[in-house]
């Protein structure tokens, strides 16, 4: 094609071929090489709560193949938007990245003023894994059906946790609590491992929270499962009965958690950390770990990951206007 050209063209042709080679080469030896140095996994919640337990034992199998450590830093509050907004102006070169639960498209319905946009400033990795919810109350309570909860609802007023407002754990009990009539209130803390303390301690009376959070206190005595949010009942805990099966059909709420990188980053980096991602998640002692927690490994590639966030925000959209759940 070249040699068609006129000379004088021919040689401002080549001139560009070259600075376009150039310019490219050091982003094109960057994603090669990657990673060189250790790589940062943002938490935006505290440690002990579920996105915190699936998002370490990930970090952890990703550092043995990886080649470098992927360490995790919690960096709670907001309902994870501190988190999340350090992640969205992090540089864009893969070394800082975000492990998230499903509040990560459910925030934008909920804030009228956020700092990031969900979709816009990230570059999706992954889905790490599907968790269904479960409907625990303390060891103490006298409640050990969904019906004994409505009954005792009726008597006096229920004060539910979760992880923070706007998560999938209130959406939860926000639901529970339009359907079944129920005088609840909700508070929110900075994470399920807060809340749970609370709900063992008997300041708070009930909550929707994800298994790999619940699942010890459960395993421990000091929490009872009462029910699980999915259609169908869960190996884990195969004796506890659906929210349908428990009087309240078509219940189906459950959480997510997966990977995002800063808008800008490398497509073939992001490609890179979403292999890795998928790779741990495929370690049998990683399934199994999962397994125990009620967690499902699911490890798609980005684009894959990104179709999923879209559909899933319109869907949490469509709740949180069921619910009557006004923006803050």
């Amino acid at each position: 094609m070249l040699a068609l050209l006129h000379p004088l063209h021919r040689t401002a042709a080549m001139t560009l071929a070259l600075a376009c080679l150039a310019t490219g080469a050091p982003a094109a030896r960057a994603a090669s090489d990657f990673p060189t140095r250790s790589i940062t996994m943002v938490v935006p919640y505290p440690p002990g709560g579920p996105t915190d337990t699936v998002s370490r034992l990930v970090a952890a199998e990703m550092s043995k193949t990886i080649g470098q450590n992927v360490v995790v830093e919690n960096k709670p509050g907001a309902s994870g938007m501190i988190g999340a907004d350090l992640v969205a102006r992090a540089k864009p070169d893969g070394y800082t990245f975000l492990a998230n639960a499903s509040l990560h498209v459910i925030n934008p319905y909920l804030y009228k003023s956020m700092r990031y946009d969900s979709f816009k400033d990230f570059a999706p990795i992954t889905q790490l894994a599907d968790v269904p919810l479960v409907l625990v109350v303390p060891e103490s309570s006298s409640v050990r059906t969904v019906q004994d909860l409505v009954k005792l609802g009726k008597t006096r007023p229920l004060n539910f946790g979760s992880a923070g407002t706007a998560s999938a754990q209130q959406l939860a009990g926000e639901s529970f609590k339009v359907r079944s009539g129920l005088a609840m209130q909700h508070v929110p803390y900075k994470g399920s491992a807060p809340a749970l303390t609370d709900l063992v301690g008997g300041q708070i009376q009930l909550m929707f929270d994800s298994m790999p959070s619940a699942m010890p206190f459960i395993k421990s005595g000091k929490l009872r499962a009462v029910a699980v949010t999915t259609p169908q009942r869960v190996d884990e805990l195969a004796n506890i009965p659906t929210m349908a099966e428990s009087g309240f059909p078509g219940f189906d709420i459950s959480t997510w958690y997966g990977l995002w990188a800063p808008a800008g980053t490398p497509p073939e980096i992001v490609a890179k950390l979403s292999q890795h991602a998928a790779r741990a998640l495929k370690q049998p002692g990683l399934v199994s770990q999962y397994a125990s927690l009620g967690a499902k490994p699911v490890g798609s590639d980005p684009q894959t990951f990104a179709r999923f966030t879209e559909s899933e925000g319109k869907k949490w959209r469509d709740i949180v206007t069921a619910a009557q759940i006004q923006p803050q």
